[in-house]
């Protein structure tokens, strides 16, 4: 069925690009083998922690815990080494010095690594309007910046876009370019995750990557947000093909959760199958637990992700 936003002869022809670079997924792998690789051999990906899986605990003020006892609280509470940040619990101190030293001790203290920072609210990438774009541009500088003082590998950004679906892919792949641009002599990856809109179109977002082009610019697909559009008349992309899409080009990936079955399985999707596709194309880096659910505390929820990646390791191993 033809929508006004998602045009049936566009969404093709994007699929049909994707499908093609599917073919190749062989020698894809072979190519890139051990590009992605920060695990030492035992264990077939790495398990790392999403910040925003605590973001009710971070701002629940009872609490008493902040941005800086999310290190302590991964290696304490949970086990993991790795954190991936969520700017919007620290959004003031991009350019704060002496609290990301602070944090950067903290992490070293902790023997924990920073991996990446989730950027959201910094002004659409994909926005029509040329100056809107630049400045949008401009305000994901600071967080380049704080990622290479941290260690990070990335940024992780979103390819939030309006207009006809040809004319967002021209949009998002520019103002992607431009923050890839800076990016670069810094050594920070630009990563986009499918997080609503056309950019949940696991195909029109590996035609993006395709447009940009360059080294830096990739994808952190999420299992679980492909969702272009809701409400009403809500759509979908596929969400296994919708990773196989995005593999290629990805950095990083999020382990989304919700719900679990009596069996520790994660009920909305298969995450033998999922991990399954990712190890196909290569990955064996960081894989980010990132648990949205509400019938289990975030701590249960966070514990109980693992345990369900963990099983996967011990099967695909």
């Amino acid at each position: 069925m033809t929508t006004p936003d998602l045009p049936r002869r566009n969404f093709l022809q994007a699929f049909a690009a994707t499908a093609a670079a599917g073919a190749v997924t062989s020698r894809w792998a072979l190519a890139h083998e051990g590009e992605h690789s920060h695990s030492t051999g035992e264990v077939p990906f790495q398990i790392s922690l999403a910040e925003w899986s605590l973001h009710r605990t971070l701002r629940d003020p009872s609490k008493e815990l902040t941005n800086l006892d999310f290190p302590r609280l991964a290696k304490e509470e949970f086990g993991i080494d790795g954190i991936e940040y969520v700017n919007q619990f620290f959004k003031d101190k991009a350019r704060d010095e002496a609290y990301l030293t602070e944090l950067k001790k903290r992490c070293e203290d902790q023997g924990v690594k920073s991996l990446l920072i989730m950027v959201d609210g910094e002004g659409q990438l994909g926005n029509a309007d040329t100056a809107g774009r630049k400045k949008a541009v401009e305000n994901h500088h600071q967080w380049v910046d704080a990622a290479k003082f941290l260690g990070c590998h990335s940024i992780r950004v979103n390819a939030a876009s309006s207009g006809s679906y040809v004319e967002q892919l021209d949009y998002a792949a520019d103002g992607l370019r431009q923050v890839c641009e800076y990016a670069a002599p810094h050594g920070i990856n630009v990563i986009v995750e499918n997080h609503g809109g056309l950019s949940s179109n696991g195909a029109w977002l590996a035609v993006v990557m395709e447009r940009v082009g360059m080294d830096n610019c990739g994808t952190l697909p999420d299992f679980g947000n492909f969702h272009i559009r809701r409400g009403k008349d809500p759509l979908s992309f596929d969400r296994y093909f919708g990773v196989q899409a995005l593999m290629p080009y990805a950095k990083a990936v999020s382990a989304k959760t919700h719900d679990f079955d009596e069996k520790g399985n994660e009920i909305n999707t298969d995450y033998f199958k999922m991990m399954k596709i990712v190890l196909e194309f290569g990955y064996s880096g960081y894989v980010g637990i990132e648990y949205e659910g509400r019938e289990l505390d975030e701590f249960a929820g966070i514990r109980a992700t693992k345990a369900l990646l963990e099983r996967v390791q011990a099967e695909l191993a």
